[in-house]
């Protein structure tokens, strides 16, 4: 009887590293290590790959059982119910969109401020852009009539002329969503064109076939890297902006309407710094597990716990600027129904303010005063998983205590478990989609890591420190 596991032993021989020939040259033994090192993810496969993908399949297949039986049944499944019709969908659109935001922050404004030390993160943080916008972008649609028309959000003309309403929310997610996540493909796709190569030309047959598709011809000359560099620069320009709109529209998606609570002027920026803050503490979970799982030690430094640390410290100042803000202003109007709100949320929900008080404010405050602490990737990840605990019950506050108390009616959410295994699956879809994605690309950029092999070193030459390469070895 055949061995039924043949099939993978022999795709992975299929997939493999051709094995080199020649002799080892010295001078590119530096850079063949990296090579070595950060495509191991790609070409090898183990069981505890296979075994974590499986899991993560399995826990999104609740939501899609869930999200099927909502079709057969109707939204009246979940927990929305008059005055609450926005609950836990958008309460998971709001956090992972904001979670998405940190891929455009490492890549785009640590580039265009010229800090070296991002070469390393910006693949693992463009990779959590693309998954975490491809789940916040699901949960709008869960709010439709009829979902399997979701496309009608798009302004496309058809035979009825039939036109989406422009003051809808829903179409302002839409619109924001498919913006933002093609510009972010662009600008992740972009960067990647050097390492597919690099995975052509160390990869045998139905690999070799897509890596040679991916990267486009890719040969290394001077008039491709200089128009990889140019585009590099436009889009790291462009797509600020467009990160900043997205959540400012998500903010907008409250802050237009006439409820108290949600009729704030502040919501824009308000929500743009909660979406930094959630995304600096994902990337901590992130950069601490991927490099324990690729055994990433000598890549991942203490230094990027530290550099991160140190600006999610510096963004909590400013969240908790805008948290007090927002309930000060409330207050100081005087308005009775404003007054009233912010009595039922400091009493209503009082422990759910005091679970954002310790752990987006207290933990974060006290840990990463330590540098002993910054630079300790566990510790690390405990931070960041902190902060979104924190962060996602701070949207917990922003949707629902709002709408409980509206003029007419009085009401109080109760989530099902249909929310909650929906919740849950959206862990699942994202952790699913990014473990998929760390078989196909190298979690951290060769190229990049190579040129800051390149410019390491400075020397002092009158008044300027000049960069100066170092290892000139290391270039492969």
């Amino acid at each position: 009887m055949s061995n039924p596991f043949n099939w993978l032993k022999n795709w992975q021989t299929r997939s493999r590293i051709v094995p080199s020939t020649s002799p080892p040259d010295p001078a590119h033994t530096a850079a063949a290590q990296i090579n070595d090192d950060l495509t191991r993810n790609v070409v090898e496969t183990g069981w505890k790959w296979w075994a974590v993908l499986l899991f993560f399949a399995a826990v999104a297949g609740l939501g899609v059982l869930v999200v099927c039986d909502q079709f057969y049944e109707g939204i009246g499944i979940f927990g929305n119910r008059r005055p609450e019709y926005w609950a836990l969908p958008i309460i998971n659109f709001v956090f992972w969109a904001g979670v998405a935001l940190s891929g455009t922050m490492i890549s785009a404004i640590l580039r265009l401020v010229h800090a070296g030390w991002r070469r390393e993160l910006t693949r693992m943080t463009e990779t959590l852009t693309l998954c975490a916008l491809a789940v916040a972008g699901l949960f709008p649609l869960q709010h439709l009539g009829r979902n399997w028309v979701f496309f009608w959000l798009l302004p496309y003309p058809n035979e009825r002329q039939l036109w989406p309403s422009y003051r809808s929310p829903l179409l302002w997610d839409a619109s924001a969503i498919s913006v933002y996540l093609a510009t972010s493909f662009m600008f992740w796709y972009a960067g990647l064109l050097p390492d597919f190569a690099v995975l052509r030309d160390r990869t045998v047959g139905w690999r070799h076939q897509l890596y040679s598709y991916l990267c486009l011809g890719w040969r290394g000359s001077d008039k491709e890297w200089k128009r990889l560099r140019a585009l590099s620069g436009i889009m790291t320009v462009l797509i600020i902006p467009v990160f900043v709109s997205l959540h400012t529209i998500v903010g907008w998606d409250f802050g237009m309407s006439i409820v108290p609570g949600w009729h704030s002027s502040i919501f824009a920026p308000y929500f743009v710094c909660g979406a930094l803050y959630s995304g600096c503490g994902a990337v901590l979970i992130i950069m601490c597990l991927v490099r324990a799982a690729f055994h990433l030690q000598k890549y991942i430094l203490p230094k990027h716990f530290d550099n991160i640390g140190k600006i999610l410290f510096s963004i909590s100042l400013l969240w908790f600027y805008f948290f007090a803000g927002d309930a000060w202003s409330d207050w100081f109007t005087n308005d009775p129904n404003h007054v009233a709100w912010l009595r039922f949320m400091f009493t209503g929900y009082r422990w759910i303010l005091a679970t954002i008080m310790f752990f987006g404010i207290v933990v974060p405050f006290v840990a990463l005063s330590f540098q002993k602490v910054r630079t300790s990737p566990w510790p690390m990840l405990f931070v960041g998983l902190s902060v979104n605990i924190a962060m996602y019950t701070e949207r917990i506050t922003v949707v629902i205590p709002p709408a409980a108390r509206d003029w007419l009616t009085w009401g109080d959410y109760t989530p099902t478990w249909e929310d909650v295994a929906v919740s849950a699956a959206a862990v699942g879809l994202f952790g699913f989609l990014y473990t998929l994605l760390t078989k196909f690309v190298p979690i951290v950029s060769l190229w990049e890591h190579k040129e800051g092999l390149m410019t390491e070193g400075e020397e002092l030459t009158g008044s300027a420190h000049l960069q100066v390469v170092v290892r000139e070895e290391a270039i492969s």
